[in-house]
């Protein structure tokens, strides 16, 4: 069936507004061409898609149903050419990451400010989740990219870039500090109120997994939605905290905290910069790029000895 598309374009608009009047406003075209191109494609598909009511336009069950559809498709294009346009212009436009707190608080922010500064038009906005949904985001190109924590899900149109060292520790407060000064076999952990970050986290699965390794099954006193809050019940006594050490830094610097020693450490992990090769990277969000793989600052370097 060959029916011009704009007709659809049309249909989206009436449907969307609710109003022949409305759409035609919004597409700058007059009012019987919109009410011509919607008979127009209700003659080619054989049914009424709207009822005229003194309210306006309202969609039949046929118009519903296609709508539904269209909507989808339209929409898509709209967000390609929004896409499009961004890739063409590298001082505007935006760009989308997915990080979690980790990464955003302990990476990125720096990153963030200094890139804003230099390029105030470009708008960056943050999904924020652990790094399995990061992931998914990427693939399902609602991100340009992402900055996750390993272990990362191997897929082989994704390209990982590790930007910096993490260590994961646990820590304890002022209640368990008969702990202090000895080095403990992981076993020990299997006594004392252990708390972990819920759900299926990659802080969570490497941890799991390395017990694991060391004969060691976690059933945890408390799991938390994030590592900040694990830190909070740590202060206050409430049990031994698995987390990244950065976010204990600040409570061990005043004493509120310590590390627990044990035979040997967790293997450090690290934070890296995911792309996917099967999405192009528009020029806002590979200058972004730029500044967090440090190639900005080369490029300068090289200006400057030119």
């Amino acid at each position: 069936m060959d029916i011009n598309l704009e007709y659809y374009k049309i249909f989206y608009h009436v449907a969307k507004r609710r109003s022949i009047t409305l759409a035609a406003e919004e597409l700058s075209i007059s009012q019987p061409a919109v009410s011509q191109a919607v008979k127009h494609l209700e003659g080619a598909l054989g049914c009424a898609l709207f009822v005229r009511t003194s309210k306006g336009m309202r969609l039949t069950k046929e118009g519903e149903m296609l709508f539904s559809y269209v909507q989808r498709g339209y929409e898509l294009f709209m967000s390609g050419e929004k896409k499009l346009s961004e890739m063409l212009n590298p001082e505007s436009g935006e760009i989308c990451i997915g990080a979690s707190d980790m990464t955003l608080r302990f990476y990125l922010l720096p990153y963030l400010e200094r890139f804003h500064e230099a390029y105030p038009k470009i708008r960056v906005t943050v999904t924020n989740a652990p790094t399995p949904e990061t992931l998914q985001h990427l693939a399902d190109g609602r991100i340009d990219f992402g900055v996750v924590s390993t272990p990362i899900a191997g897929r082989p149109s994704l390209r990982a870039v590790p930007v910096r060292s993490i260590q994961d520790v646990f820590v304890a407060g002022r209640k368990f500090s008969e702990l202090k000064e000895k080095v403990l076999a992981y076993r020990r952990l299997g006594e004392l109120p252990v708390m972990c970050l819920e759900g299926t986290t990659s802080t969570r699965r490497y941890v799991e997994e390395f017990l694991a390794a060391e004969g060691v099954r976690l059933s945890p006193e408390f799991e938390l939605a994030t590592s900040e809050m694990l830190i909070q019940f740590a202060v206050r006594n409430l049990g031994i905290a698995s987390v990244v050490e950065d976010f204990a830094a600040e409570y061990i610097g005043t004493g509120e905290l310590f590390l627990l020693r044990f035979e040997r450490e967790i293997p450090k992990r690290e934070l890296c910069i995911v792309t996917d090769e099967r999405i192009p990277v528009s020029r806002a969000a590979g200058k972004l790029l730029d500044y967090l793989t440090g190639r900005e600052a080369a490029g300068k370097d090289e200006d400057e000895m030119v």
